[in-house]
């Protein structure tokens, strides 16, 4: 059979048209802007391991920076490489940079072919067909692939700092929890020496039966709050592992044993409402959902009575006759399906988009304010502890040794006052650590670091 003679004269404009249509994947896959934001905000690296290679790249530096006392900046870094979830997350990138490509490229052909006989005689018929609805689409559906892609990048650039804030506060739980253990164990020192000496002295008729029950009451008491003590310091450091993802094989975090110094004063920021509509990502990622659902209403209006429209080029051979050449057209008729249920669900898509929009707003910018007031009193507290509290309670455990010494006070009221003072340590480390993990919420709720100095003073008293 001979080829489609007018497929020639047709070939030059349609190359130039494949051609154009011909979309591409990008070296990246989209993650460099989900890196740049992280040396941005975080003054980090982030990785997307997509081969084995990778995945043992990533081990070795990781391993080389467990080999030392691990910082805050190390723990997030690792978790910004290591994190399993959120390395699971970044490959929605490369779904939505393949649904991109896919809409920036053509509609494939449809070819048919048919041959009946009646008799002798043969008759052949073919066609081709190519979709110019979808031809005509195309634009706009790549426009709006290429929003979702944009939303896409966004989305994952939040997940990856709210697994960098994460990471903070697990870190600064863990050392908390960790120095809580050794202040209980010293609460329970003094319990088990007084509950001992009280004991004895019960005994030998010096010490009443009902302040030795006391005494040893007190010890069995801080002997269970040293035990759920130990219990919060496994899970903590759990936690930290699983954000770091890390295995027991991979041996044991060396933490810091104190938290950091307190900065040397509070962090004052100016219309932080603001800022956070500025720089979160979700709400930017709201708002670009809004823009492609409103790109998506429109192409659905306008296909609404045409949404499938074939041209396609025909031959018919038959036996001793001559070929029938022409051209036949489809196109779909709206005559019991006129688009109102489409255009009905792609309005109330967009009216959902709308409303979440503006509940993110209205979220961000109640987190912003809860978590700012709530830094700067926990920093208030923190500092208090530092600067009164812990200092007082020391005067307080100087005096009793001196009245000890001079014979003016009983050795169960220096242990008592021992006690006192690791409960007011104690104390100090948990305001210090609420104060860190409250400057992890800020700077989540902001979508961006809080410009702390890093001059600090004053230490909690180990």
């Amino acid at each position: 059979m001979n080829a489609f003679p007018p497929l020639r004269k047709l070939a030059p404009p349609l190359l130039a048209l494949v051609l154009s249509g011909c979309a591409s994947f990008s070296d990246d896959g989209g993650f460099d802007a989900v890196n740049q934001a992280a040396q941005q905000r975080l003054n980090k690296q982030t990785g997307w391991s997509r081969s084995e290679q990778d995945v043992d790249d990533v081990a070795q530096r990781v391993r080389a920076m467990l080999a030392k006392p691990l910082s805050v900046d190390d723990a997030v870094q690792i978790a910004l490489l290591h994190n399993r979830e959120l390395q699971a997350s970044y490959s929605e990138l490369g779904i939505a940079e393949a649904d991109l490509v896919q809409a920036g490229r053509l509609p494939n052909p449809g070819f048919s072919f048919g041959r009946t006989h009646t008799g002798d005689d043969i008759k052949i018929e073919r066609s081709l067909t190519f979709s110019v609805m979808n031809l005509l689409t195309m634009p706009a559906a790549s426009r709006i692939e290429a929003r979702r892609f944009r939303q896409t990048k966004l989305k994952l650039t939040d997940a990856m700092l709210r697994t960098a804030a994460m990471t903070r506060k697990a870190y600064y739980q863990s050392i908390a929890a960790t120095q809580s253990v050794r202040y209980q164990e010293q609460v329970r020192q003094a319990a088990e020496v007084a509950h001992e000496l009280a004991a004895r002295m019960a005994k030998q008729g010096n010490f009443s039966q009902l302040d030795a029950a006391r005494e040893q009451a007190f010890y069995l008491e801080t002997s269970a709050q040293l035990t759920r003590a130990r219990t919060q310091a496994v899970q903590e450091n759990e936690s930290l592992m699983r954000l770091l993802g890390l295995r027991k094989q991979d041996g044991a975090l060396q933490l810091p044993a104190r938290l950091p110094d307190l900065p040397k004063n509070a962090v004052t920021l100016d219309n932080v409402e603001q800022i956070a509509m500025e720089q979160r990502l979700d709400v930017q990622s709201a708002r670009l959902e809004v823009a492609a659902l409103q790109s998506s209403l429109g192409l659905t209006k306008a296909t609404r009575f045409v949404n499938v429209l074939d041209l396609g080029y025909v031959r018919n051979a038959e036996s001793s006759k001559p070929a029938e050449i022409g051209y036949q057209a489809g196109i779909e008729i709206p005559l019991f399906d006129w688009g109102g249920a489409r255009i009905a669900k792609a309005e109330a898509i967009y009216m959902q988009a709308v409303h979440r929009l503006a509940a993110s707003a209205v979220q961000a910018q109640s987190e912003v304010r809860s978590a700012y007031a709530v830094q700067q009193h926990a920093y208030l507290l923190a500092r208090q502890y530092q600067d009164e509290v812990v200092p007082l309670r020391k005067r307080i455990s100087d005096e009793y040794l001196l009245r000890y010494n001079g014979m003016l006070a009983s050795v169960f009221e220096l242990l008592a006052d021992a006690r006192e003072q690791a409960n007011a340590v104690n104390a100090a480390i948990d305001a210090a650590r609420d104060y860190w993990i409250a400057d992890s919420d800020l700077q989540l709720a902001l979508g961006g670091p809080t410009s702390v100095q890093n001059q600090t003073e004053g230490k909690i008293h180990d």
